[in-house]
Parts: C-alpha cells; sequence; structure tokens
C-alpha cells in the first residue's frame, strides 16, 4: 500500500451559524437551521442524515450553487459567502462530483478529462495531457484514455469522474453520494481507489453519503445531521489510523464505531419519518 503524502494540505472549510431558508416570502422552507461545523485541511469529512434533510443544501452552498440566508462560510480564511455576499462565486478550488454523473458521452475519457483545464485556458494541449496520463495512471485508467464513457462500466466511470475534477487542483473535492447506484463489491474497490487517490493528493473531501459502513471507512470524521432543518446532531471521530483498506471492516473499532453512529443516524430517522407522517 503506498504511504500517504506528507505535502501540507490546503482546504479547511468553516461554516458558522449557517442558515438556508427556500422561498422566504413564501412557503419559507428552512433546510439549514444554524449551521456551525469545521473541516481541517485534507480531511476527509463524511457527512450522513435522513433524505431531504438539507445535507445537499449545504454542499450547494459550499460549491456556489445557491445562496445562503444568513451565517457565512469560509475556505482557508477566505469568505465564500456570508454578510454582504450570500452566494459564493463557483471556483476551481471546490469540485462537485455528484451521484448522475456528467461526462461526456461524445469525448473519449482523456478528452473528458483535459476538458477543463483547456476550455479555462489554463493548460496547452500537451500539459494538459501529460497531466491527466499521470493522473489516470495513479487511478489505474490508463488503459482507457481512448475509450468513451458508454464503454465503461459505473465504478470505472466514477474514477475517471474524480480525476477529471483533480485536474483543476482543488482544495476540496465535494462528493454527493458518487458510489451510491454501485453495488456493494463494485463500491468497496471505489473506496479503496478513492483512498489511494487521497493519499497521493491530501485534498479535503465533503462527502454526503447514507452508507454509514461507507462513512466510517473513508472518513476521518463522520457527521451526523439532524432531520431537517439540518445541522449537526453528533460529531463521530475516526480514530482509525490510515492508511486503510477492506481488513479494518472486520475489526472491533469499525464494529464499535458503526454501533455509536447508527444510533444517532437511527433517532434522526425515526424523527424524519414521524415529520413526514404528520405532514402526510
Amino acid at each position: 500500500m503506498n504511504t500517504p503524502c506528507l505535502s501540507r494540505p490546503r482546504g479547511a472549510i468553516r461554516i458558522q451559524d449557517v442558515v438556508k431558508v427556500y422561498d422566504p416570502h413564501g412557503a419559507a422552507v428552512t433546510a439549514v437551521d444554524h449551521c456551525t461545523l469545521d473541516i481541517a485541511p485534507g480531511e476527509i469529512c463524511m457527512i450522513v442524515g435522513p433524505s431531504g434533510c438539507g445535507k445537499t443544501s449545504l454542499l450547494n452552498a459550499i460549491a456556489g450553487f445557491h445562496d445562503i440566508t444568513s451565517g457565512a462560510i469560509y475556505l482557508d480564511d477566505r469568505l465564500l459567502c456570508g454578510p454582504g455576499r450570500p452566494q459564493s462565486e463557483p471556483g476551481a478550488d471546490r469540485v462537485v462530483v455528484f451521484q448522475n454523473g456528467a461526462l461526456f458521452p461524445w469525448k473519449t475519457v482523456l478528452d473528458n478529462i483535459t476538458f477543463g483545464p483547456l476550455v479555462q485556458g489554463r493548460s496547452t494541449l500537451r500539459e494538459a495531457r501529460e497531466k491527466a496520463r499521470a493522473l489516470m495512471a495513479d487511478a489505474g485508467l490508463a488503459d482507457v484514455e481512448s475509450s468513451y464513457p458508454a464503454q465503461l462500466s459505473s465504478g470505472v466511470r466514477r474514477r475517471v469522474e474524480i480525476v477529471r475534477a483533480l485536474m483543476n487542483d482543488p482544495s476540496v473535492l465535494l462528493l454527493d453520494e458518487p458510489y451510491r447506484a454501485l453495488d456493494s463489491l463494485t463500491k468497496s474497490m471505489m473506496h479503496e481507489s478513492l483512498l489511494q487517490t487521497y493519499y497521493r493528493n491530501k485534498v479535503t473531501i465533503f462527502f454526503i453519503t447514507h452508507d454509514l459502513e461507507e462513512a466510517i471507512f473513508l472518513g476521518d470524521k463522520v457527521v451526523v445531521m439532524t432531520s431537517r432543518p439540518c445541522r449537526p446532531k453528533k460529531i463521530v471521530t475516526v480514530d482509525i489510523p490510515h492508511p486503510r483498506d477492506h481488513n479494518v471492516l472486520t475489526s472491533r473499532r469499525f464494529r464499535e464505531l458503526m454501533d455509536e453512529t447508527m444510533s444517532a443516524v437511527h433517532e434522526e430517522a425515526q424523527a424524519a419519518f414521524a415529520a413526514g407522517e404528520r405532514e402526510g
């Protein structure tokens, strides 16, 4: 197994008393309610909670896809959004990978990966291809550079999307359930692949999931969110040392952390279920 990267990480995220209200002058649906959370540079922060609780609203605010109602979000002490600036500008320092994917079906893998730096004018074609091929080799993708997305398995497409995101040298990867549709065996392989990529790049990862095993296997910490509106209920520190591989799944400490996290998640799932029944 590769040794974790020792270079200085970037990507400290500070979420400070953030509130997000949709349609404030009408239905006034509060998605995020006075949420405060600190994520250290180079940390893998896993976000879990009931469906519809507001996790993706928080991710979208960090990415700059929509505004916040109050509070502030900082990246490396730089204000992304807050007083006087309700919505952050999207930037190459924060790259999102969604569960449904967004590869261009008419472009090869290599052309998909190099598209961003080329269209932004940040690299020459030669530079972009050299960097892409190096990242692809690290991710085990060297033999698919001429393939099209439709020719690849769903797991390989996800690896391509992660590599494409890393082409921008982001400080933060924002992952919204990227492995949700994968079978358990493929998902397990993707987890180990993501960790190997992380060890080489040491990028901060903000990762939304409903899979508690995934959360604990990957995460440095797991943040359990309340049912809507979203705010941290419990933060579980995952004190399993890196580097990790599938053997940690059978360890006593892993099961203890699963039990601790499951208890908090189950309470919020019950609350969300009860609220749904009342609303119905």
